[in-house]
């Protein structure tokens, strides 16, 4: 944070300057630039060189200083901003088996989408297409699954049509791939072998990547698609992409249990749909029972005594 101004209000504003940017749930640090006070007379604050809103109290000021500030930077989505973006794209009801699930995967996310390295790439994006499809399996309803999916990524303010896309690319190359091959993409020609080698590069960097427990699922998943089982591969191709192999490894364990978890919880979703299918046949019977009583009722009031 820079200094602030030599003006006598500066240090009693500080607390209130700092509680305004928490009031407004930035997920990043207000650059100092913006936050700084100008040298103008104590009525009229200044905010990233512009002069802000008249002081009708020192405190007020400070107040305002900072929220003019927080305005001019490129805004963020709060959580609460995300899901309630999701919950207005996707207004049917969602199982509870699968809403509790989907809210706490959209609040992981929405955190590695609004960090300040993440850039959007193919192998993340399949890592989680991966994790989806295989949460929502057995969803009662194929074209309602797809679009809790559109609505998901599409409250990231991401494509979710790119997300689809890139991932049926990247597995269909894997599955051109020799086993060992999957890790030679540095000395390739083509789409994928470049978008592969643009991880890299920003993977070395450290700048604008961000690893994440998809990023792991989607080597995971290149691999499989490749039939590549030999430990040795993954660690090549971690190496070729500039990430951590221990990170993955530690990543991988977590996903195989989270597999081995749902195949448990398939068994408690399969339970669910057919006792929601039953109670739905005997609501239908009931009302079709119903209709027909009150039409006899109905046919046999008509009739002349």
């Amino acid at each position: 944070m820079a200094a602030l101004s030599s003006s006598p209000v500066a240090p009693c504003c500080v607390k209130g300057a700092v509680a305004a940017i928490r009031a407004m749930e930035r997920t990043r640090t207000l650059r100092s630039s913006v936050w700084q006070m100008g040298c103008c007379p104590v009525e009229h604050l200044r905010c990233g060189g512009q002069v802000g809103v008249t002081a009708v109290t020192k405190r007020r000021g400070v107040v305002a200083c900072a929220a003019a500030a927080a305005s001019s930077t490129t805004d963020v989505p709060t959580v609460a901003d995300t899901k309630l973006s999701f919950i207005k794209s996707y207004r049917k009801p969602i199982p509870s088996i699968y809403s509790n699930v989907i809210q706490e995967l959209l609040v992981q996310q929405h955190l590695m989408r609004y960090n300040s390295t993440y850039v959007y790439d193919p192998i993340f994006a399949l890592g989680f297409v991966t994790v989806y499809d295989q949460l929502m399996d057995g969803y009662p309803n194929d074209e309602d699954r797809d679009a809790i999916f559109k609505a998901y990524i599409s409250a990231l303010n991401e494509d979710p049509e790119q997300y689809r896309k890139d991932s049926k690319k990247l597995e269909e190359w894997a599955a051109a791939q020799s086993g060992s091959g999957i890790a030679d993409f540095a000395g390739k020609d083509g789409e994928v072998e470049a978008a592969l080698k643009d991880i890299a590069e920003r993977a070395a960097g450290k700048e604008k990547f961000h690893y994440s427990r998809f990023f792991a699922i989607g080597l995971f998943r290149l691999l499989e698609c490749a039939k590549a089982s030999d430990p040795a591969v993954l660690e090549t191709l971690s190496k070729a992409l500039n990430v951590s192999k221990r990170s993955v490894d530690r990543d991988l364990d977590v996903y195989r249990n989270l597999l081995s978890k749902l195949a448990q919880g398939k068994e408690l979703i399969k339970e669910y749909v057919d006792r929601e299918k039953k109670k739905k046949a005997e609501r239908d019977a009931a009302a079709a029972n119903k209709s027909s009583a009150e039409s006899v009722a109905k046919t046999e009031g008509s009739k002349p005594e």
